[in-house]
């Protein structure tokens, strides 16, 4: 529920409304801008009567919020979320580009990777230190010490890191060292991490899970906001459908649908999605195109020798000319490339 002050309000008047609210236990959220004052109403308010509430001295609207994301819901947050890492505006008018290998292999390869895509363009650096896979037989990454890695590739770029989290017992080391923590598809609905992520203050990147809908989607966005953490980035990354040319099938009306019911950034990852490299330059175009906010992007020095994903891994000198091109076409689409 939204509810619309007046604009002469009094503190008292506000107070009252306030305790209203809570005595009912019910949550508020200011939600105001430089023209109009609002507060949102987090719960369960069909109980209340909108009569008992425009009784209040000091309400001037009521509307009432429909899907169960509320706090995610662009009707709560009519403003688009702009998130701020380290400098890196994710949202608005940036359009900002994370590239890296799948996984950190060696200090070697995951240098020379960070080099390559710091040169090129890329804002932020990428890599999977763990790597949750389908197979227990495949690769898992090298986990802590991958992340020391990343730490190694952060301090000689200066870039910052995103990489995936796969349980809650790790949360603290990654709070200390990870500039944006990933969930995975495959976690998207693992709510106990949901909620432990939603009590820190860090960046979440929550990827759409395989066969989710948008709603389900948004609906696990708000556990995390739920619990007071609002910096939160969404991922489209392809969905499974009946089609096996291709890995999974991009959904790029995802990006339209998520701008319209959310007021949070969103930005696409082509690599997971066609898992073919020779694909993954023009649906990167077309995800600026359309609206994204940014791009996750794989890139891998030696991609046939890749222990993960090296068929959808972006060779240095390919990703340099996409980020040519995208930062050619992005003032096209009133986007800047930094």
């Amino acid at each position: 529920m939204i509810i619309k002050l007046k604009n002469n309000i009094s503190d008292l008047d506000f107070k009252r409304i306030e305790n209203f609210f809570i005595k009912r236990g019910l949550k508020l959220k200011d939600a105001s801008s430089n023209e109009v004052k609002l507060i949102g109403v987090i719960g369960d308010t069909k109980s209340i009567m909108e009569s008992d509430i425009m009784a209040l001295e000091g309400v001037e609207h009521i509307t009432r919020i429909q899907v169960p994301y509320k706090k995610a819901s662009k009707v709560f947050k009519p403003t688009p979320t702009i998130i701020d890492v380290s400098g890196i505006k994710i949202g608005g008018d940036n359009f900002v580009v994370m590239a890296g290998p799948c996984s950190v292999e060696s200090e070697e390869q995951i240098l020379e990777v960070a080099e390559a895509c710091k040169k090129a363009g890329a804002q932020i650096l990428r890599g999977g230190a763990f790597k949750p896979r389908t197979s227990p037989y495949a690769f898992q990454g090298l986990k802590l010490e991958g992340l020391d890695l990343l730490l190694k590739a952060k301090e000689k770029t200066g870039m910052p890191i995103i990489t995936e989290i796969p349980s809650v017992d790790l949360i603290p080391r990654f709070v200390k060292d990870v500039d944006i923590i990933q969930v995975g598809a495959r976690n998207m609905q693992n709510y106990q991490l949901l909620k432990a992520l939603g009590e820190i203050d860090k960046p979440i990147l929550l990827k759409r899970g395989l066969s989710a809908t948008y709603d389900e989607w948004l609906m696990a966005v708000e556990y995390i906001l739920a619990g007071g953490n609002e910096k939160v980035i969404l991922c489209e990354r392809g969905i499974r459908t009946f089609e096996s040319y291709t890995r999974n099938t991009l959904d790029l009306q995802a990006v339209l649908a998520a701008k319209e019911l959310s007021h949070l950034p969103v930005i696409v990852d082509p690599s997971h999605a066609s898992g073919r490299y020779e694909m993954v330059p023009q649906l990167a175009k077309a995800s600026l195109a359309v609206g994204a906010d940014g791009l996750i992007i794989e890139v891998h020095n030696n991609p046939e020798f890749a222990l993960s994903d090296g068929a959808q891994s972006l060779k240095p000198e390919k990703f340099s000319i996409l980020m040519k091109e995208l930062k050619e076409l992005a003032p096209y689409f009133k986007r800047e490339i930094k």
